[in-house]
């Protein structure tokens, strides 16, 4: 591709190289592979059960590693809220009322923001006017505020956003020294909201738990941008003749993570948070994942730090542990790069029909068989019937281990499969083009990592994808 001086110029200030940009537009073009599922991970083939002894155990056993080791939970938390909106949206611009908007206004006292919405309207206001006051900045102005800093809860004590639910989360099982390390990664408009809304808050719960909260933000960096083209496949130019470069998803976080410095994260969205009665099952079952990776963590640090394994020992281990499916015998040092890799736990639950990805055993292309979370979006349509089997789906619920035997950090974005990823057509101004998304960060971003997953209770993934989830048992408290 022909690029000008300029074009160079605007390319190297945002971070990228002409390489990388000409190397999008040739994915572009060549677009990326279905990924080669071959069956759903399924109960005791790839997802781990635990009855109560179990779970007891690995509970005990986080708590101790809690007490001597660095512990950090990172939330993506740039999204807008815009896509939870968007009926309200719909309803503004149509006049024409929808089901969530009348299942809003007909509900509207029951949600946690009523009481603030209560200062912008009156008894006299009409449905046209109630909406526009929730989304627009003639009141609440959440249509351009991201989820955090919507209002969720309603407590008697006041109001809650998922951040106050996070830092609550927090330190219940995610607090170590005395500390809650928690790293929220924004986007820039967005970062004077939660700057404001964490220096009022955090005193309040520093206070309530006795525990000191270290709180860290990220933005998505520009360097993990990729270029928009047109239909054609050639570069989209703005009005004034630039380069247009769009975020590329949840996977460019693998950067933010890799910036990161602890021994055990737990990693949670923004939006999959409950009320305070209902947060049991949530705390139970973070530090039980928790407590199967530093187990299976120890093991594996054993196995690498003896020099005297022999293979059978190690490809029982592989294959039964680490669930890689190989079809033949490997040499010790092949096994030990298989152990020497970043490790995640991650919880699935019961698929009940939501949209997104899920567990599968997949064949990559070096022969190996590995479990892996998939988004339908990478599935063949001649392989959809293997996804409609899919007994359970990804809540994006995990735990993670990024440090290697010796304690030195792995570099994550050695781990990345570059050839998962998808492409999807978006428009600027009204004139249509083409974007990229990297791989995302629990698929492909970590697709060469150790991967374990565990069933957890459908109660710890209640999200909220649009605004009338919020009246939901999972985020409605009885008030007394």
């Amino acid at each position: 591709m022909n690029f000008s001086q300029q074009d160079v110029e605007q390319i190297k200030n945002h971070g990228l190289d002409l390489d990388e940009v000409n190397n999008q537009i040739e994915k572009f073009k060549s677009g990326f592979p279905y990924v080669n599922i071959v069956k759903p991970a399924t109960t005791n083939d790839g997802v781990i059960e635990c009855d109560e002894t179990s779970c007891e155990k690995y509970i005990k056993k986080y708590d101790e590693y809690a007490k001597s080791h660095n512990i950090l939970k990172f939330v993506p938390a740039s999204g807008a809220a815009t896509r939870m909106f968007k009926d309200l949206f719909d309803f503004i611009s149509s006049k024409t009322p929808n089901k969530t908007s009348q299942q809003t206004i007909s509900n509207i006292e029951k949600f946690a923001f009523y009481d603030e919405l209560k200062t912008y309207i009156d008894k006299n206001s009409s449905d046209i006017n109630i909406i526009e006051n929730i989304l627009t900045d003639i009141g609440l102005n959440y249509g351009n505020k991201p989820k955090g800093l919507v209002k969720f809860h309603k407590y008697e004590s006041g109001a809650k956003t998922p951040i106050e639910e996070h830092l609550t989360e927090g330190a219940e099982y995610a607090a170590s020294n005395n500390t809650v390390n928690i790293h929220f990664t924004i986007s820039p408009e967005h970062k004077q909201g939660f700057i404001s809304l964490l220096n009022r808050v955090v005193p309040e719960y520093e206070s309530k738990y006795g525990l000191k909260y270290n709180i860290t933000l990220s933005e998505q960096k520009n360097s993990t941008d990729t270029i928009a083209v047109n239909m054609d496949n050639t570069p989209f130019r703005n009005a004034d003749g630039s380069l247009l470069f769009r975020p590329s998803g949840h996977g460019a976080l693998i950067a933010n993570l890799n910036d990161l410095d602890s021994d055990l994260i737990f990693i949670k969205n923004i939006d999959n948070v409950t009320i305070g009665s209902l947060r049991g099952d949530t705390i139970k079952y973070k530090k039980v994942l928790a407590g199967i990776l530093v187990d299976l963590q120890e093991q594996i640090f054993d196995l690498l730090k003896n020099d005297n394994q022999d293979i059978d020992t190690l490809h029982k281990f592989v294959t039964t542990k680490l669930n890689i499916k190989l079809d033949k015998k490997l040499s010790i040092d092949e096994y030990k790069k298989l152990l020497n890799r970043p490790l995640r736990v991650c919880g699935v639950v019961k698929n009940t029909g939501a949209p997104g990805g899920g567990p599968f055993w997949v064949m990559n292309l070096n022969g190996k068989c590995t479990l892996q979370i998939v988004e339908s979006s990478q599935i063949a349509p001649d392989s959809k019937h293997i996804m409609n089997e899919s007994e359970y789906f990804n809540p994006v619920d995990l735990v993670c281990a990024t440090k290697d035997f010796n304690g030195e950090k792995f570099n994550l974005n050695e781990y990345i499969d570059e050839n998962t990823g998808f492409i999807s057509e978006k428009s600027k101004n009204g004139v249509p083009l083409r974007a990229m998304e990297r791989p995302g960060l629990w698929n492909g971003a970590m697709a060469n990592w150790n991967t374990v997953l565990v069933a957890v209770p459908g109660t710890t993934f209640t999200p909220v994808k649009v605004v009338t989830d919020l009246l939901n048992p999972a985020h409605q408290t009885k008030m007394s």
